[in-house]
């Protein structure tokens, strides 16, 4: 078995020709006829085994080459089915890659296929896929997290040791969390999204899973980098990544939220946070808790809520029927037309934040919902980076409580959501580096801890994480 190992170890035994990128590719599709979570939307197998047979030679430098991985299904792939797990979007077949597809793919990496996703990227929990609900391989009967649920099912189970996801509020980081994977958001900015299916613009960013820090300190030096195919990619010049992990560069100030902390109600993941800052203290880390305003952490939910909804329902006006996804019979007019076709196509929870979305956006209400809203946002960011004055580094839990039971899920949306909730989209309003690893398990769950950063400080993040991933010796974990 090679797909349960790193990307570091795989990379190694190819140079050793202990394996061959075709082999590696055998031993995926294999590994993925035997799925159980439900992670797949398509498959490109046939694709995958002839670029896997044209690999003659790698190169010591060559860290991705050979190595199979997986693509959300909301990242646009030439010639391999893109639906983001919606059923407007059946049968669509992009002619081009997105732009992290072709870097990966000139990196040698070989695709593999697509993965489920809560539909269109919207909903937190694994569960809105047109394919079915995505499973914790930990406990099959709990939710493993969205929206890139299948992303992180194909890592968890060993299929492969990378997986491209997109984390617009924590659909990354929790679902890491909830897998005991490492999940890493970037920048905004630092990796271009052209090619990404966006759900809200401002908050998107491409983000993916791996099973060591190291590993994902490689990919994003590979996938990094301005892209004139996207106007906000950063110019700033790239880094290796991975020299922060194996140089050990870092910074000292930790900080955590006082409310968060004190709000805490579960023994277990305060004995387990505690004993991470005692840990870190040891080796010499300035900890420091820190009173971010507690009327911010409550505006976190309705400003992220109002915010996406409206980009989304921009960013979707595209879907309607015509251009791509199943035709719609016996419409009198264009008009008719759309409504049968948007009505078809998207479920309840998607027409729900549509809704939303255009309530908000309506010349009446803009004043009141989307403009008040960005106003939050600015005084959300304000307020973390004073924090950020003070401290290099926020480090919180990243999930308070253990995945729910899918039996136990509520459709209904809350009158007063909990900020504990939603505490990681901080990272996507500012824009900043943000990582979530494994801290520890609970009733054989796992549960993770969160490391943000100030913006385009991403290798310092890496090196904070390589570190706590030392401590709690917590790394390279499977759930075959």
């Amino acid at each position: 078995m090679w797909m349960n190992k790193s990307i570091t170890e795989i990379h190694s035994a190819l140079v050793k020709k202990k394996v061959t990128p075709i082999e590696l590719v055998e031993e995926c599709i294999s590994l993925s006829e035997k799925d159980k979570c439900n992670c797949f939307e398509a498959c490109c197998f046939d694709q995958a085994r002839k670029q896997a047979k044209e690999i003659k030679e790698i190169k010591e430098e060559e860290i991705l080459k050979g190595i199979p991985f997986f693509a959300k299904d909301n990242f646009s792939t030439l010639g391999v089915e893109t639906t983001a797990s919606s059923n407007i979007l059946n049968g669509y077949i992009p002619i081009f890659d997105a732009s992290v597809i072709t870097k990966l793919k000139n990196a040698g990496m070989i695709l593999m296929g697509k993965t489920t996703m809560d539909e269109l990227a919207m909903g937190g929990n694994g569960t809105t896929s047109h394919k079915g609900v995505s499973t914790n391989p930990y406990d099959h009967k709990r939710i493993i997290g969205g929206s890139s649920c299948g992303s992180a099912g194909v890592v968890s189970t060993g299929i492969v040791p990378f997986a491209l996801g997109s984390d617009t509020g924590d659909s990354v980081r929790k679902p890491a969390s909830h897998a005991g994977l490492v999940g890493f958001k970037p920048t905004w900015g630092r990796v271009s999204r052209y090619g990404l299916l966006s759900f809200a613009t401002s908050l998107d960013t491409v983000s993916y899973f791996t099973r060591n820090v190291l590993d994902a300190s490689y990919i994003l030096s590979y996938i990094s980098g301005y892209d004139n195919k996207d106007m906000s990619s950063s110019t700033r010049k790239k880094e290796k990544y991975q020299d922060y992990v194996l140089k050990k560069k870092t910074f000292k100030k930790i900080g955590y939220f006082k409310e968060v902390y004190n709000s805490i109600t579960n023994k277990q993941i305060k004995e387990a946070f505690d004993n991470l800052l005692s840990s870190l203290k040891g080796k010499g880390y300035i900890v420091s808790e820190y009173d971010y305003p507690k009327e911010l952490l409550y505006a976190l939910y309705p400003t992220y809520m109002i915010i996406s909804c409206a980009e989304a329902n921009s960013n979707n006006a595209c879907l309607d029927g015509i251009k791509y996804g199943p035709g719609v019979e016996n419409a009198t007019s264009w008009v008719e037309y759309m409504t049968k076709a948007r009505t078809k196509g998207f479920s309840e929870l998607i027409k729900r934040r549509f809704v939303i979305g255009s309530f908000s956006l309506l010349s009446q209400n803009q004043e009141e919902m989307f403009t008040r809203a960005q106003k939050a946002r600015r005084l959300i960011v304000n307020e973390l980076n004073k924090f950020f004055d003070e401290h290099d580094y926020l480090l919180l839990p990243a999930a308070y409580s253990l995945p729910p039971k899918i039996s136990e899920l509520d459709t209904k949306w809350s009158s007063k959501p909990d900020f504990l909730d939603n505490i990681l989209t901080l990272g996507n309003f500012g824009g900043n580096p943000s990582i979530t690893l494994p801290l520890t398990f609970i009733n054989n769950m796992p549960l993770g801890v969160n490391v943000t950063g100030r913006i385009f400080e991403d290798g310092y993040v890496f090196s904070l994480a390589s570190e706590i991933e030392k401590i709690t010796k917590l790394s390279n974990l499977v759930k075959e």
